[in-house]
């Protein structure tokens, strides 16, 4: 028996992939999570649906994620999803810093990075994608968040924190959500309103600065100022409200899935909401998701007993080789999962594997 995937649904999901498994045709929405390095797992399941599985798709398909979601949806929405992947992934393991990077150290290896799979070409290639509609989210900060001072943005975090743990909804008075999307299709997503929201269409100018604005971790980063088309001001990494995208991705009557390749069990819905265990997402919102996670005994059979995080380069910090050996074998290992998903879904296997999500 397949053990190395999870496969996890809301209730009509469940419903519906009981009854008719999983065909491409039947997903409307893929969403990705912010995470880092934690994306490294899905490396090859990315590979297989969008080189493989996805391949004779013509019905608009829309991916919305933030910060690594959004990148990881940007590299495979190029014509060459494959070639897109493979330059992002050798670049991003091969990202170096000093002992101590300041935010302009991080923001220049990250942009080189970027640079690395998505040139003038490939911008072309997003925007005129015969069915990808790339969507992700970035926030717009409101002082003192928007400012670069350590002191004064740690006390606009420390405070958009202690707010948010007394209601999420608090983070409006803080950040502004905003939703870059895909100008040829609106998506389905677009009349979401449990936050203010902002409504940026993509273009061949505020593509690469509103992808990079996306990842900008705050305190890590500096933040991205003044994109094209966009209200003025800072923009910082959209997981800060959407890290693991609680959104209402359809509208009620839709049957459509919404597939969510994701790296663990659990949707945490903002950055904040992290250690706050009892934060969970709203179970009108999971409805149609399909959650595919690695399972608890693949994780336990990796390097370390883990994925890899933002925390390896602390614990591996100057020693890069050491570092990029572990990302390598986890690269590798998660063949398994790309495979084990495409068994599953074309056996119908996954009528009996399906699991209701807890929410």
């Amino acid at each position: 028996m397949p053990d190395n995937l999870v496969f996890l649904a809301g209730k009509k999901a469940y419903a519906i992939i009981k009854e008719k498994g999983l065909h491409p045709e039947m997903v409307k929405v893929i969403a990705g999570a912010a995470g880092g390095p934690k994306w490294l797992v899905l490396n090859h399941l990315d590979r297989i649906l969008f080189s493989t599985w996805l391949k004779n798709r013509t019905a608009p398909l829309f991916l919305i994620g933030s910060s690594i979601g959004a990148w990881r949806f940007a590299a495979v929405s190029c014509s060459n999803p494959l070639q897109a992947l493979k330059k992002f992934e050798t670049a991003y393991l091969s990202q170096t810093y000093s002992e101590r990077p300041i935010p302009r150290e991080v923001t220049e290896e990250t942009s080189r990075v970027r640079d690395a799979y998505l040139d003038t070409s490939g911008i072309q290639e997003i925007l005129h994608h015969p069915y990808l509609r790339l969507n992700f989210m970035t926030v717009r900060c409101k002082w003192p968040n928007s400012a670069e001072n350590k002191l004064l943005l740690g006390a606009g975090l420390f405070g958009a924190a202690l707010s948010n743990v007394i209601s999420r909804k608090s983070l409006k008075f803080f950040f502004e959500r905003t939703l870059f999307y895909h100008p040829e299709t609106a998506p389905p997503f677009f009349q979401k309103n449990d936050f203010p929201l902002q409504k940026v269409p993509l273009d061949k100018e505020n593509l690469k600065p509103s992808l990079l604005a996306s990842g900008s971790i705050p305190l890590l980063m500096s933040g991205i100022t003044d994109i094209q088309g966009a209200a003025k001001g800072v923009y910082r990494d959209g997981g800060i409200i959407d890290y693991h995208m609680d959104i209402p991705f359809l509208n009620s009557e839709d049957e459509s899935i919404v597939l969510y390749p994701h790296f663990t069990d659990r949707i945490i819905p903002g950055w904040l909401d992290k250690k706050l265990t009892w934060r969970k997402p709203q179970p009108s919102n999971m409805e149609n998701v399909l959650l595919v996670a690695p399972s608890k005994s693949f994780i336990a059979s990796l390097p370390f007993h883990k994925i890899p995080d933002r925390t390896d380069f602390w614990t591996f910090n100057r020693k890069d080789e050491e570092r990029i050996a572990y990302w390598k074998t986890v690269i590798s290992r998660s063949e398994l999962l790309g495979n084990e998903f495409i068994d599953t879904v074309e056996s119908d296997r996954i009528k009996d594997l399906v699991q209701p999500m807890a929410c």
